[in-house]
């Protein structure tokens, strides 16, 4: 077992079946005394339903995502070479071929029995806006690891001249005129103690934040604890139910057994009760014929 093969078999199971087999697998890691790798696999995030959607369109559709990574490589080059009609063109095919594989994961997850509502679709196209304009973003999805959506940025990332490229020079604009100075203003300034309550109370509502976080994350993990707990006891209640059925059955076949011995033990019984009085019977005609001959024999 190592890592990254865990990855990819965690990712490409459904939300709902991921707690279960992410724990099993770290208690197999846990047995073969690798705790790195254990503590590693625990730590790993049921994916939301439209990261879940990404990870398989990725796995399942290669083909329809290299246009995405090639049209992002695109859009980026035409932002570092300032090209106005390239960036035009590349846009419009922007637009379609994101609607097309939100649309392609969509009806993927649909195919697997698992509805994407309006929210999650929204967040798969923010996860491809990611892609085109990021390409660390790009590398990341194309793992097919997602745990979150990704959230596209304001703009394009990475667009620093590389080796090679040509970044066209801005034309400079007229210097503008002087601007007159300030008028002073009529607002009294702020004092320090100001500027300190609010610095303070800046610093609370981030610790206050923080602290939201942490407790959102302990009860996140406590929810993926109880619900793998659930599915643990749901699977022993079937187990235990089946093997119930089946003694139910065997017990009752053994009843239909019982009686029908019991059936059988009374017509035996009937039996033996006329066979014994029968045989009484030829016993006394036995003995009284018997009786006959004696006195016959003893009177010649």
């Amino acid at each position: 077992m190592d890592l990254e093969s865990t990855l990819d078999e965690l990712y490409a199971l459904r939300p709902h079946e991921f707690t279960a087999v992410r724990n099993q697998r770290a208690a197999e890691a846990r047995r073969a005394g690798d705790r790195e790798l254990a503590e590693r696999i625990r730590a790993l995030r049921r994916p939301t339903v439209s990261a879940w959607a990404g990870n398989m369109l990725v796995r399942r559709e290669p083909d329809k995502v290299r246009p995405l990574i090639s049209l992002g490589e695109g859009l980026r080059e035409a932002h570092r070479n300032l090209d106005g009609e390239q960036l035009r063109e590349l846009g419009r095919q922007q637009h379609l071929l994101v609607g097309a594989l939100a649309r392609e994961a969509r009806q993927l997850a649909a195919e697997e029995g698992q509805s994407v509502g309006d929210a999650a679709f929204h967040e798969i196209e923010a996860t491809l806006h990611a892609v085109l304009a990021d390409p660390e973003a790009a590398r990341h999805w194309a793992a097919g690891h997602l745990d979150r959506p990704l959230n596209a940025p304001v703009g394009f990332t990475g667009l620093e001249a590389g080796a090679g490229a040509t970044v066209r020079p801005a034309r400079r604009p007229p210097e503008p005129p002087p601007e007159p100075p300030p008028e002073p203003s009529r607002e009294p300034a702020e004092d320090a103690g100001a500027r300190r309550r609010r610095r303070e109370k800046l610093d609370r509502a981030r610790q206050d934040a923080e602290e939201a976080e942490r407790q959102a994350r302990e009860r996140e993990q406590a929810h993926e604890e109880a619900s793998a707990a659930l599915e643990r006891s749901q699977a022993a209640l079937d187990e235990i139910s089946e093997r119930v059925a089946a003694l139910s059955q065997e017990l009752e076949e053994a009843r239909e057994r019982q009686r029908r011995s019991e059936r059988e033990l009374r017509s035996a019984r009937d039996r033996a009760a006329g066979t014994s009085r029968a045989a009484r019977d030829a016993r006394r005609r036995a003995d009284k014929a018997a009786t006959v001959v004696e006195r016959l024999g003893a009177g010649s």
